[in-house]
């Protein structure tokens, strides 16, 4: 079956940094697109980032452009997400989602993915 863990999240101060992994198991990241997603409370869920491990194409939020970056380990099955100079508006639980396999920066809508992770909290104070 198809599982996704999230792990990473925390507590940082604004401008610091964080590093989210989503370890995939049940299904070969390589051959499918994964997204992260967050949702803050009272507000809808958000497309983040999402990576085409097909041929490692990425696509980002604008909020997250030139702050945070995706990437993938095959070996590990394990997708990443690096987030720089975080921001208090950054604050959410996040998601990791998969597998997908469809174009462009579809990834970043939430109804391209049937499962996703428990979620990790991460929290930017200011």
């Amino acid at each position: 079956e198809v599982q996704l863990v999230e792990s990473g999240g925390g507590l940082v101060q604004a401008g610091g940094s964080l590093r989210l992994s989503c370890a995939a198991s049940g299904f070969t990241i390589d051959h499918y697109e994964v997204g992260w997603f967050r949702q803050a409370p009272g507000k809808e869920p958000e497309g983040v980032s999402c990576i085409s491990n097909n041929d490692g194409t990425t696509h980002y939020a604008d909020s997250v452009k030139g702050r945070f970056t995706i990437s993938s380990d095959g070996a590990k099955n394990t997708v990443y997400l690096q987030m720089n100079s975080l921001k208090p508006e950054d604050t959410a639980v996040y998601y990791c989602a998969g597998p997908a396999h469809t174009y462009g920066d579809k990834c970043l809508n939430k109804g391209e993915y049937d499962h996703w992770g428990q979620g990790t909290q991460v929290t930017v104070s200011s």
